[in-house]
């Protein structure tokens, strides 16, 4: 059976710096991901990216590159975006937390892809346009913005944790259904009495 963490992707809009690049592949695998999709990237020669990635160049290397975030997104059954910029021409804003769940249910059926923008610019509107909603992670005021692989690394980290509590309530309702089973199906799964030892 597929794990729903191959169904997610991280997307890089037009990263400049391969160091970033490098330190989100890292990230990624981290947290037990490995799509990476990079968009318009600089070229990844000069062995920064390497030495970020720190044992994550599998991740790397296997990088989809693409021209545009249309195409990196253009199999995906849904798509969310990161911003911290809001406004009324910028769509829904969840906060990360709560995008996560939603990216988690649909990736066991299909495809997603989490959209991050540039260093300096984030996502351009008509990239915008691609997400279904996008995430927002709170943060100082006094100093709001986050560091490309930082914020890759956040989601990453709060979409792995969306998964654990995924799995433990699946758990609880296994052991729901179990307590209330018929009797005689429960009892299949108890032990056989022990009588006592006569001599």
């Amino acid at each position: 059976m597929r794990n729903w963490k191959d169904n997610v992707y991280f997307v890089l809009a037009g990263p400049k710096e391969p160091g970033n690049i490098g330190a989100s592949a890292r990230a990624i695998k981290n947290m037990d991901f490995r799509n990476l999709c990079l968009v318009n990237p600089p070229p990844l020669s000069n062995g920064e990216a390497q030495w970020f990635a720190h044992n994550a160049n599998d991740v790397l290397e296997s990088a989809e590159i693409y021209g545009s975030v249309s195409d990196a997104v253009g199999d995906k059954h849904f798509i969310a975006g990161t911003s911290r910029r809001k406004g009324r021409k910028r769509g829904a804003f969840l906060p990360v937390e709560e995008g996560v769940k939603r990216l988690y249910d649909v990736a066991h059926a299909g495809k997603v892809a989490v959209l991050f923008g540039r260093e300096d610019r984030g996502l351009y509107n008509n990239e915008i346009e691609e997400c279904g909603f996008l995430m927002t992670i709170p943060v100082s005021r006094k100093h709001p913005s986050l560091n490309l692989a930082q914020a890759v690394m956040i989601v990453a980290y709060e979409l792995s944790k969306a998964g654990i509590r995924g799995k433990k309530a699946a758990a609880g309702i296994a052991n729901d259904n179990l307590l209330t089973a018929a009797p005689h199906k429960v009892a299949i799964l108890s032990p056989a009495p022990r009588h006592p030892h006569t001599s």
